[in-house]
């Protein structure tokens, strides 16, 4: 059976966030949430917790056995970006681009 969890809207890179993704999709859970506890990015932090949802999720509302999961679908799309603007020299401005990103986990049961 499969269990979904989705993050949206989070302050990362798309790019960055596949970085991350790419590491645990097809591992054990339990592998998954070392291999995301001990990497120093910043989107292992935040991948982290959505893992963690959908385990909660699927033990909480399906029933399905923890030691028993694993990573079957990890993605992460291009979000919005909020433009912002800084001051630069002889009345000029400079674009800063703040990049967002949507994280999708689907967990299985080994079937």
């Amino acid at each position: 059976m499969n269990v979904q969890a989705t993050l949206k809207g989070v302050r990362l890179s798309a790019q960055k966030g596949r970085l991350v993704a790419d590491q645990v999709r097809g591992l054990r859970v339990a592998r998954a949430l070392d291999l995301l506890t001990f990497s120093p990015k910043k989107g292992a932090k935040i991948i982290k917790k959505v893992l963690e949802s959908a385990i909660a999720n699927a033990e909480h509302n399906q029933g399905l056995d923890v030691d028993e999961l694993m990573v079957s679908t990890i993605y992460v799309e291009k979000g919005p970006v909020l433009k912002r603007f800084t001051a630069r020299a002889k009345g000029r401005g400079n674009r800063i681009v703040k990049p967002t990103c949507h994280i999708y986990v689907t967990v299985a049961d080994e079937e």
